[in-house]
């Protein structure tokens, strides 16, 4: 299976909180087992910024269990340019789960989670709100097996982009 990258199948960070792909099927498997409500949300996460922590609490309140898939550098590069990302995966993953709220974390590199949602079968995937519903790019796959979806977090006005710009702004010449 891929694991999204180099990093990926070896990340053991956060006190066993980053996994491998690998380890998905049945850690999720327990977890049900336990009678435990799976949510699963995912982005590429880079330079965290407090958007991206209103919209993880958010998503964990909607279940008892976090799962947050992680773009792989190459996807991150893929998706937005070749100065992306600027926090490399194993970082970002190390990050994300130091959150208290976020119970596992794992890198991807496919261009959505189709494939992930179909296998592991979250009860809810959640997106941030720069996204609908109906616009979320997995929609299909959670509705095929009765999943549902759910838009967390604040308005969408931080990115990772805007701090960016507004770093560069006040500091790009000071250097």
């Amino acid at each position: 299976m891929d694991t999204g990258g180099e990093a990926a199948g070896t990340a053991e960070t956060g006190d066993g909180k980053v996994v491998p792909q690998e380890r998905l099927p049945a850690l999720v498997a327990a977890l049900r087992r336990q009678g435990k409500k799976i949510v699963l949300t995912n982005g590429c996460f880079d330079l965290l910024h407090v958007g991206h922590l209103r919209s993880l609490r958010a998503a964990r309140a909607e279940g008892d269990v976090l799962l947050v898939a992680i773009n792989s550098d190459a996807s991150v590069r893929a998706n937005k340019g070749a100065d992306y990302p600027v926090v490399p995966e194993g970082e970002r993953a190390e990050m994300l789960a130091a959150y208290p709220f976020v119970d596992q974390v794992f890198l991807f590199s496919e261009r959505t989670l189709d494939r992930l949602i179909l296998l592991l079968q979250p009860d809810v995937h959640a997106k941030g709100t720069d996204y609908s519903a109906a616009s979320v790019p997995e929609r299909e796959a959670v509705l095929s097996y009765g999943g549902r979806i759910a838009i967390t977090g604040d308005p969408k006005n931080h990115s990772s982009r805007d701090l960016i710009r507004i770093i560069v702004e006040r500091f790009g010449s000071r250097g």
